[in-house]
């Protein structure tokens, strides 16, 4: 049964914001450059993304333990992880289980261009929405981290589908809202996002479309 977990937000919480100065910052032109997805949404300006995204050991790895633990992944599991970027999660559960074999898939040159160096895993840039090159059932776990709130409802149909169908266990993680002040937060401060749902949306859509795995959500 699908369950609300709280894997990441200790860690989302943990960085400050100035919602009202992003904005004021001439945001549409931001944006656009941020959708580009390639070296200044990673490591450029802050405005554009993530101001330099750079592997900070130890940071991902309390979220990599819990994956690990509550997904009973052990040497010879597999794991997906949709939207990867650099792959920094998926590093750290490599260095908590270092049998697992671990996929990734995004859609930016540069992030996969500049993932952890010792990181042992097979990635291709592929997008989140476009049929998935493994059989059903193939992975012992799906993960999605702040991507698929990047796509329209007929590519979310497509990618939350995809990820139902090749994994045995699943676990997103999405920006949402809960009242109307962290709706205000949440425009103020995406630059990627596509789709703004608040919770019991994002619940529907993923019984809609089929997805019976657990989830999360972040906000701002």
């Amino acid at each position: 049964m699908s369950q609300l977990r709280n894997f990441v937000t200790p860690l989302h919480k943990a960085t400050s914001r100035k919602y009202i100065e992003r904005m004021c910052d001439d945001k549409v032109a931001c944006m656009l450059k941020a959708k580009e997805y390639e070296f200044d949404y990673w490591d450029g300006d802050r405005r554009f993304g993530y101001g330099g995204y750079k592997y900070l050991a130890g940071r991902w790895a309390p979220v990599a333990k819990v994956l690990i633990e509550t997904y009973g992944l052990k040497a010879g599991s597999r794991v997906l992880d949709v939207g990867c970027g650099k792959g920094f999660l998926l590093y750290e559960m490599q260095l908590i289980e270092p049998g697992l074999e671990i996929h990734g898939m995004d859609v930016s040159e540069h992030g996969l261009a500049n993932v952890h160096p010792d990181l042992k895993a097979r990635l291709v840039r592929h997008r989140a929405q476009d049929p998935y090159p493994w059989p059903d059932k193939h992975f012992d776990l799906v993960i999605s981290l702040n991507t698929l709130h990047n796509l329209r409802l007929f590519e979310l149909q497509a990618a939350i589908s995809e990820i139902s169908r090749v994994g045995k266990q699943g676990y997103l993680l999405v920006e949402s809202y809960r009242n109307e002040e962290e709706l205000f937060n949440l425009q103020c401060w995406a630059l990627t996002c596509e789709s703004f749902f608040d919770v019991d949306e994002w619940l529907w859509l993923y019984k809609h479309f089929g997805y019976e795995g657990d989830y999360e959500f972040i906000y701002f």
